[in-house]
């Protein structure tokens, strides 16, 4: 690819970060940054349970020593950092007007008044979708602010997207995703460009109350259960301002990328079919469902795999109304995403996929920086459903990865946590042999004591166990929650060696750069993302702070001891 001026320009910035990177001193004095200086919280319940968002004091690192590994005193004089980066996960740029879209399902699991609720079809829409976009964006803007790590002070390094970053496998999601991470012109937007055709626009004859409508209702019509039972706001022109093009502020540093269910698979459950393609390119989407759907048999049919023949049947009922076909949603596979990432300004080209992944159709790899390894696992299964696993020939090339060390400190990254990664299902593209999950996987890491954390997201929750190892020690498995449900935070990850045979893995939370007090300022994609977060945090199907976890989940301290020289033989 040609180094266009925009890129050239990146390429230099770049570089200038790590020849500062190399520069500072690791023992910088931090600026008190992020979730230390203060948290975003719910505020006082209004109107339907609605709520606004406060800022509260800031939470300091808590010390974690589960594995064994004592805290020594003194550590924090002692120290030095290793590196310091960035983790985002499950950002789901959404394409919300994709004809794709099975939004008409979601009312089959509201709170009430139905008792059949399963939670089969809980995220199917949320009111803040159309939002997504600058809600990376402004993730990427807070992260630039932030520039270092707040513990050790060593500029971040890089950043590690894992996984999710699109949300129904669709080429115009992931270059959205691509650009807003590149810095490019964004333009959130597709089939007709002058107005939006979806689920909450104020179109009479498709007007359904089930959805948020951020306008006021068509003429006749009462305002939607979102307003009138959860005492969701009207915010005139929001629809106009979410199509919006924006320039992206792009990440001031080297990005790698995760493989994550959404990306794989249609609404991250179903493999790719002509059927299902034509139908997200199409001029048809579904609004509402039939009078009288049945949800167990519409659960029954898409648990079946039967989802393209029930789209197909659904679109010749009345709650269908035609939109703006659109090529560029086209449905895409793994070796697709994988070559999108080498059309980018960012570095590195390709974004941790090599020519190895070009070619074979793969999604794992493995790089070093500052010393640490970095190991990217596909944890996707291309045969469908939510949950993950891995095919024989990647737990064979991870296992020799591993085997290769020679000390050193190495770290994982999946989309998927240990206990998401149970999918059995064979068969795809001929592969037959046996899917290898996550006990397995575990246990191979724990073999090796260089694997000092495996970084995670999929549960959209965040959270921090501690795997231990029969001898003693053990590895860290950080679970990092989205961008596209509440909190809608990141993290910072820092590694610092206290010279005492321990080390410190500190992890420190990032809300992004949105006003917290959000006053639906709809001119920049900041004060769009300030609005989405606000509208995240009062979801109706989930007005908890689950998202959040417990206090040992966020700003924490993780002791763990420090690898030694690689033994031969292992794993």
């Amino acid at each position: 690819m040609p180094l266009h001026r925009r890129a050239f320009g990146r390429a230099a910035a770049l570089a200038a970060v790590a020849l500062a990177a190399a520069r500072t001193s690791a023992q910088a004095a931090p600026a008190r940054v992020a979730t230390l200086a203060h948290v975003v919280r719910r505020g006082r319940v209004g109107a339907g349970g609605y709520t606004r968002l406060v800022r509260r004091p800031g939470e300091a690192h808590v010390v974690r020593t589960d594995l064994g590994v004592k805290a020594q005193p003194g550590r924090a004089r002692r120290r030095r950092g290793v590196i310091a980066f960035a983790q985002i996960s499950d950002v789901h740029v959404i394409d919300a007007q994709s004809p794709l879209r099975v939004e008409w399902t979601d009312r089959f699991d509201e709170p009430s008044p139905l008792p059949t609720a399963t939670g089969i079809f809980a995220s199917a829409y949320r009111p803040q979708e159309m939002l997504s976009a600058q809600v990376a964006d402004a993730m990427v803007r807070e992260i630039n602010a932030i520039g270092r790590g707040p513990v050790t002070g060593r500029p971040l390094a890089l950043a590690v997207q894992t996984g999710d970053n699109s949300d129904n496998s669709q080429l115009n999601e992931v270059r959205w995703n691509i650009d807003v991470l590149d810095g490019a012109r964004v333009r959130p937007d597709s089939g007709d460009l002058t107005r939006y055709e979806g689920v909450c626009d104020d179109d009479a004859a498709t007007y359904d109350r089930a959805y948020w409508h951020p306008g006021r209702p068509p003429a006749g019509q009462a305002d939607d259960a979102a307003k009138s039972r959860y005492g969701f706001p009207t915010v005139p022109g929001l629809l106009d301002a979410a199509r919006r093009p924006f320039r992206a502020a792009g990440l001031a540093m080297p990005w790698y990328t995760c493989f994550g269910n959404h990306d794989g698979l249609v609404q991250g459950n179903f493999p790719t079919t002509l059927q299902l393609d034509a139908i997200a390119t199409g001029g048809l989407k579904i609004i509402s469902p039939p009078a009288g759907a049945n949800p167990a048999t519409i659960g029954a049919a898409l648990v079946g795999g039967d989802v393209g023949e029930l789209l197909s049947t659904l679109l010749l009922s009345p709650g269908v109304r035609a939109v703006t076909p659109d090529p560029q949603r086209r449905l895409v596979d793994r070796a697709d995403i994988v070559e999108e990432h080498f059309t980018t300004t960012g570095l590195p080209r390709g974004h941790g996929f090599t020519a190895t992944n070009r070619r074979d159709g793969t999604a794992y790899y493995t790089f070093v920086e500052q010393g640490c390894r970095f190991i990217v696992l596909d944890t996707v299964n291309p045969n469908g459903y939510a949950d993950g696993s891995i095919d024989q020939g990647q737990f064979e090339w991870l296992r020799r990865v591993l085997r290769a060390m020679e000390g050193g400190i190495a770290m994982v990254f999946s989309h998927h946590t240990s206990t998401t990664m149970n999918n059995p299902l064979v068969g795809t593209g001929g592969d037959t042999q046996p899917r290898v999950t996550g006990d397995a996987v575990l246990a191979l890491l724990l073999a090796h004591w260089e694997v000092v954390a495996w970084v995670n997201g999929h549960s959209h929750r965040n959270r921090v166990t501690a795997h231990r190892r029969p001898r003693g020690g053990g590895l860290w498995e950080v679970n990092t929650a989205s961008h596209i449900d509440w909190p809608q935070q990141s993290r910072i990850i820092e590694i610092a060696d206290n010279l005492d045979g321990t080390l410190s893995l500190f992890t420190t939370m990032v809300d992004h750069a949105g006003p917290v007090a959000a006053d639906h300022d709809l001119r920049t994609p900041q004060g769009l993302a300030g609005l989405s977060r606000e509208l995240a945090a009062n979801d109706w199907q989930d007005r908890t702070d689950t998202g959040l976890g417990e206090r040992r989940d966020r700003n924490v301290e993780l002791l763990v001891r420090k690898p030694r020289r690689a033994r031969r033989g292992r794993g």
